[in-house]
């Protein structure tokens, strides 16, 4: 006798829901910065599992609020504390973040819109910090802060060493 599945079980149906709001959640974590989302996916996929396994949806709604509660209370503190700048932590940074407070020379005027300096052999995109400053080709300069591809520069007052 060839084999004949049974319908899907309401169970059955209940968990892909919860599989599709904890992909949904997922995909919703990828375009913010909070790292929150996903500890409620957890959760969707805790009461994904709970039911697969038979449980009702009040245990299911149970289930998801306990994980997604223990998660963000118990995960989160540890993934934001790894989280956070190198300035913060006192590690070395690295990458952009290493780029504030490195020394540069002035190519083109710099001011409010519009200039280029070269830092550590690279050409950046340069705005006064201030906006009300302007230096001038030759003018050594410290960066303050970094946005996109233009670093916002200030004055070098700092001797080298």
């Amino acid at each position: 006798m060839p084999y004949v599945r049974e319908r899907a079980t309401i169970d059955d149906v209940e968990a892909v829901l919860w599989i599709v709001l904890a992909i949904a959640l997922v995909i919703g974590e990828a375009f913010t910065a909070t790292i929150l989302v996903i500890f409620f996916a957890a959760g969707a996929a805790a009461a994904a599992a709970a039911a697969a396994f038979g449980a009702p949806v009040l245990l299911q709604i149970i289930v998801f609020a306990v994980v997604s509660g223990l998660s963000v209370a118990a995960v989160r503190p540890i993934v934001m504390r790894h989280a956070r700048p190198a300035v913060e932590t006192g590690d070395t940074p690295f990458g952009i973040e290493a780029m504030e407070g490195a020394r540069g020379v002035v190519l083109d005027e710099v001011d409010e819109s519009r200039g280029m300096v070269k830092i550590d052999g690279e050409l950046w995109q340069a705005r006064s910090f201030d906006g009300k400053e302007s230096f001038q080709p030759g003018d050594r300069v410290r960066v303050v802060r970094v946005r996109g591809a233009t670093v916002l520069v200030w004055h070098d007052d700092v001797p080298d060493v």
